[in-house]
């Protein structure tokens, strides 16, 4: 029993020294993601969704809970962030290719449509993330609307 309590304690030690290092946090400029919001051009409510659903983990602007700053969750929730990022990130899309950026969009629906997005780890805790059959169609809308003026504009010379 002794041998538990000295692991237990050393264990909250741990836990405690841990609580003064953390991941450095995904905080950028809102600004980023107006190259994104000026080509696709969503209507407000497809903003809206895209700001509750997607923006956390999809962009250079995460809204952080109060639980992110307990360690270790913090190293879970920056890794979800930088994995989500690494497949798409609204703050950067004006350094995509018009390929790379119709491939996203179709991405996006697919993923959405599928169930797949938003994650069901994050819609646990975000209840408001969660898409109803309206807003999937909504999204689905203006995701082949934003596809069709990114090829008109490609086809158009510079």
């Amino acid at each position: 029993m002794k041998i538990l309590k000295k692991i237990a304690v050393f264990a909250l030690f741990i836990l405690i020294i841990l609580q003064f290092f953390g991941p450095e946090k995904n905080i950028g400029d809102v600004a980023d993601l107006q190259p994104f919001l000026t080509e696709t051009n969503p209507p407000a409510s497809v903003q809206q969704t895209l700001k509750v659903a997607c923006y956390d983990c999809h962009s250079s602007n995460t809204r952080y809970p109060w639980y992110s700053n307990v360690e270790p969750v913090s190293y879970w929730l920056a890794d979800h962030v930088k994995h989500g990022k690494e497949e798409l990130n609204f703050s950067e899309w004006s350094t995509y290719s018009t390929k790379r950026k119709d491939h996203k969009l179709e991405e996006i629906i697919e993923e959405v449509e599928e169930g797949h997005m938003p994650i069901s780890s994050y819609t646990w805790i975000h209840g408001d993330a969660k898409l109803t059959e309206a807003q999937i169609k909504e999204l689905a809308d203006w995701v082949t609307d934003a596809r069709a003026i990114l090829s008109i504009g490609e086809k158009q010379p510079q």
